[in-house]
């Protein structure tokens, strides 16, 4: 039989790292569960008690359907979020919404607060978790599998027709200790912006815990945050610990850690659908806000390789995660060599992504995944081109760094201007 071993973090309210039962029991950290192809040894369930698709983990270990590995380029249906502070404004991307306020777009996601579902081929209906959870090598890749617990990487449309809460994210260490849940660094890249459109970066220079809760006692705390201007094509990069919020008037795309834990610090006292305030998180927030970095450049444009029918532009790139925006004209092979995964949002244009038999149609609106398996997708653009936004988990040296200097670029101008790449 296989082995599983159990993830080292579990209990709490709620996350992505999974909880295991055996024996009737809930298994201790680290305790390893031999389980059979066909026999449900151990099932995994989330930290709420409930049973985490346990339909679909069934017939994983006990169909026959799923005896030989298959993979292909997947694509997803839309999980739409209705935040109090969104609008339409998705539909500009090709977005079909529902009725009334559209906040978010969850384009890719495990996280059980919105996970993505398979909406093509065999995997119809399978949610991406399951996927992941049951062919983790194939979807994720050789580097990644052995690295991840779960999956690392949450993709994001978000429509701020209001300006959102003033928050802060934890690290990993913080999250999984009072979460159960994934640290969260994360970036934005402007797709839309009204005129004098702002974000809230950063508390002001010299402020410490005590300036901010004295601000916050006498509620005036936005006189210490720090307030920019922003415009199409901006790239920020939000480590954890980076006080932030986004202004009104902004159509974004975000690239994070697979992870919704979030430290609400001030909501302009704003009232939730249930008429009540909406609740802060002072305490936790004041345990993980970075004060000792305040002041640093926060806003960035990313760099330029241009290329015979594909430009890229690299925006952002840690040990978390890439994101690069792609104009594609032709056509382009990406080799994931089965090491890594590569994750697409289509924001202009069509496009046919190829691999063996399979070819799958693409518009703009909609995201898809290339599973490690994959190795030598094609993707080729319609008439006209396509834009693309790409995100993985990134091998920096040879992803990033190598192709830039290959284009001209000095080091020091890579480090200064791909925001991230210091972490």
């Amino acid at each position: 039989g296989q082995v599983v071993k159990t993830s080292p973090f579990h209990g709490g309210n709620r996350g992505s790292n999974p909880l295991w039962v055996t024996n009737g029991r809930l298994a201790q950290p680290g305790e390893h569960l031999p389980y059979k192809q066909g026999v449900i040894g151990s099932i995994p369930v989330a930290p709420t008690k409930t049973v985490f698709g346990m339909n679909t983990v069934f017939s994983f270990f006990c169909n026959n359907r799923y005896k030989e590995t298959t993979m292909y380029p997947l694509v997803f249906n839309d999980v739409f979020k209705d935040y109090i502070w969104g609008g339409r404004n998705l539909e500009r991307w090709g977005k079909k919404l529902p009725d009334g306020i559209t906040a978010e777009s969850w384009e890719i996601s495990c996280h059980p607060d919105g996970p993505s579902v398979v909406n093509n081929g065999e995997y119809k209906g399978v949610k991406l978790a399951d996927l992941v959870f049951r062919f983790p090598v194939e979807m994720m890749g050789s580097k990644m599998a052995n690295r991840y617990i779960d999956f690392p990487l949450l993709v994001k449309l978000i429509d701020a027709q209001e300006k959102l809460s003033v928050q802060v994210h934890p690290d990993d260490a913080y999250a999984r200790l009072h979460e159960n849940d994934n640290g969260k660094n994360e970036m934005w890249y402007i797709l839309w912006a009204a005129r004098d459109a702002q974000l809230i970066l950063d508390v002001k220079e010299n402020t410490n815990k005590e300036r901010f809760l004295e601000c916050l006692a006498r509620g005036n705390v936005e006189e210490i945050l720090r307030t920019v201007h922003v415009k199409e094509g901006d790239v920020i990069y939000i480590p954890s610990g980076l006080v932030h919020a986004i202004g009104s008037g902004i159509v974004l795309i975000e690239i994070q850690q697979n992870s919704n834990a979030t430290y609400r610090l001030y909501d302009y006292n704003r009232k939730g659908k249930d008429g009540k305030p909406r609740p802060l998180h002072i305490d936790k927030a004041l345990d993980v806000i970075d004060f000792q970095n305040a002041g640093r450049r926060r806003i960035f444009r990313g760099l330029t390789i241009p290329g015979p029918g594909l430009t890229r532009k690299i925006l952002s790139a840690s040990a978390y995660f890439s994101a690069e925006d792609w104009y594609l004209q032709t056509h382009t092979v990406i080799e994931t060599k089965k090491e890594r995964f590569y994750l697409f949002t289509c924001l202009e244009g069509e496009a046919l992504v190829k691999w063996e038999e399979v070819c799958v149609p693409v518009r703009k609106g909609m995201s898809f995944m290339i599973p490690a398996l994959c190795d030598r997708t094609v993707i080729e653009a319609n008439k006209g081109g396509c834009r693309l936004i790409i995100s993985t988990v990134p091998d920096i040296e040879n992803e990033i760094i190598r192709p830039l200097l290959d284009a001209g670029y000095d080091e020091n101008v890579i480090l200064n201007e791909i925001p991230g790449i210091r972490l």
